[in-house]
């Protein structure tokens, strides 16, 4: 590992207090084994616990630069924030709740230094979620990757390594409701990919619950999917024929066979499906207009109310 290189470690934390000295020995013990010097830049995303507290006791002892947050605005947003304010060559992306093990780390630098500008982890098996979700995100990433232009991997997360190209190709984005796994497939570069399996979370509960992976989902699907869009013309020119062909099936019938159509029934579900189906229209269109109303405030992704400066790193410049 070349000494001349720097490495930084983000890592968004929101009420992960009890979870960060174990990180933070786990990092201190993986950099003193790296020939590069490197920094953890900890995104405290409106905690309510002793995030800060923790922070401070072990700033003296590591290279660390806490940065809290005016409250808690996401973990795209928090991402986004320790992208913006790292110093390193490369950093990695890792969460504070030591599901992401550290022993790939060594891996993710050996290909970066063979050449690859990202390295991304691939989960080898969800079989431990419930069933619910997992039909839910595969579901979710065929819809994504089959109406945008790219390819989203499944089952890969945040646990990533970005070149310094990289990050500095993210920052160039300017969206502000920010689906990150979107955006590492959009900007491309030379990718390699580590299957791994994550660790047992070492305490409390995941603060991504069906709602916040509902919102999410929807958030990606809108930022790099047109095909809910193309969805409803088709649904629109299908409606239209069969409306065409059974206009013409009464037309006959009264007609040439001389029977009444009994039309009540008929005229009930007809204007109840295509009621139910303007809503959903309007619906799906809500959504992407709602995306337009957040980008065109342009509102900033996230605000700063502390920034605390331990890191061993020089600034860039």
């Amino acid at each position: 590992m070349s000494a001349d290189k720097t490495l930084s470690f983000v890592v968004p934390a929101f009420n992960e207090a009890a979870n960060l000295p174990a990180l933070f020995a786990a990092l201190s013990e993986l950099s003193g084994q790296l020939a590069m010097k490197t920094e953890i830049v900890l995104v405290d995303d409106g905690s309510s616990d002793d995030t800060a507290a923790v922070a401070e006791a072990w700033m003296p002892r590591i290279s660390l630069r806490y940065l809290a947050l005016s409250r808690n605005f996401g973990k795209e947003a928090g991402l986004t924030a320790g992208l913006e304010n790292c110093r390193g060559d490369v950093a990695i992306l890792i969460d504070a709740d030591m599901q992401h093990p550290v022993a790939v780390i060594p891996e993710m630098l050996r290909l970066w230094q063979g050449g690859a500008e990202m390295v991304l982890t691939v989960r080898q098996d969800r079989h431990q979620e419930p069933l619910p979700k997992r039909i839910f995100t595969h579901a979710f990433y065929r819809l994504v990757n089959f109406g945008a232009n790219l390819n989203v991997p499944e089952n890969a997360g945040d646990f990533r390594l970005l070149d310094r190209k990289v990050i500095d190709a993210l920052l160039l984005l300017p969206e502000r409701n920010r689906f990150m796994k979107g955006l590492y497939a959009w900007v491309g570069y030379r990718t390699a990919i580590i299957p791994y399996m994550p660790s047992p979370r070492l305490s409390g509960e995941s603060h991504f619950h069906f709602w916040k992976l509902l919102s999410l989902g929807f958030s990606g699907i809108t930022a790099f999917s047109a095909f809910p869009l193309r969805l409803i013309s088709l649904l629109g020119i299908a409606s239209a024929v069969v409306s065409f062909f059974f206009g013409l099936s009464i037309i006959f019938a009264h007609y040439f066979e001389h029977e009444v159509v009994p039309g009540w029934a008929t005229i009930v579900v007809a204007i109840s499906f295509f009621a139910s189906a303007q809503l959903i229209a309007t619906g799906i269109l809500g959504e992407y207009l709602a995306r337009v109303y957040e980008e065109v405030k342009r509102r900033p992704t996230y605000l700063v109310s502390r920034d605390v400066d331990g890191s061993h790193l020089p600034p860039r410049p």
